[in-house]
């Protein structure tokens, strides 16, 4: 299904093509990700960012680093937020702090913040906590099986602790570390959702990683469910 150079995914993945917005950060091939899944994704800059704009994507992706790259992402927030209150999707990949400049970043409509906390043993354990939600179901159902043959890491700058209304769906640890449940939280708001993604996607969508498509889908799928 995907191919980048000797790459290759033979096994099914259901989607749901959507339109997807997606803002560039530091550089990664998510778009490219999307687009294999078959959905329509157009490149939003700061001009974007308005409601009459956002209302017709699905689902907004942020790309890696972009909040600390990327000041206007922070002073768009309460235009996100209404977005996601509308019934859109705020997908954020991973922030390496908390900070744009000097300044602090806002993400999503509730408290927010990241912290150092990794997982970099890509055959470090996952223990699932919310089987049960539409993002682990839809339209591919996640297993335990969609964590094998990860490549460098597992995930990245976590949010930790991990406070309501947020919701963790996976528990993992590096050895001899404690277990963190903060490498994919969503939280839902008004009639959409806002979801911080440290999970490596980035590094397994190139590598051909089955289990990081079937996640990617379900991401995008979210809204239809709620």
């Amino acid at each position: 299904m995907y191919k980048d150079q000797i790459q290759l995914i033979d096994e099914t993945i259901f989607s749901t093509p959507k339109k997807v917005g997606y803002i560039v950060g530091a550089g990664d091939k998510v778009p490219e990700a999307l687009l294999q899944l078959g959905h329509t994704v157009d490149i939003l800059q700061e001009s974007d960012i308005v409601l009459s704009k956002l209302s017709q994507y699905a689902a907004v992706v942020v790309g890696i680093r972009a909040y600390n790259i990327h000041e206007w992402l922070t002073n768009k927030n309460d235009v996100l937020n209404q977005y996601i209150e509308n019934g859109g999707h705020l997908i954020v990949q991973y922030l390496k702090n908390n900070l744009v400049g000097n300044k602090r970043v806002k993400v999503g409509p509730y408290d927010f913040s990241v912290s150092g906390v990794r997982v970099t043993e890509e055959n470090a354990p996952v223990e699932f906590l919310n089987s049960k939600h539409p993002i682990m179901n839809y339209p591919n159902l996640i297993s335990e099986k969609d964590f094998d043959n990860w490549v460098q890491e597992r995930s990245t700058y976590q949010m930790e602790p991990v406070k309501a209304p947020y919701e963790a769906f996976f528990q993992m640890k590096d050895s001899n570390d404690a277990p963190t449940k903060g490498s994919l939280v969503t939280a839902s708001y008004g009639k959409g959702y806002f979801t911080y993604v440290s999970l490596v996607l980035f590094r397994q969508l190139p590598a051909g990683v089955p289990g990081s498509y079937k996640l990617l889908a379900n991401l995008i799928a979210a809204t239809a469910n709620k």
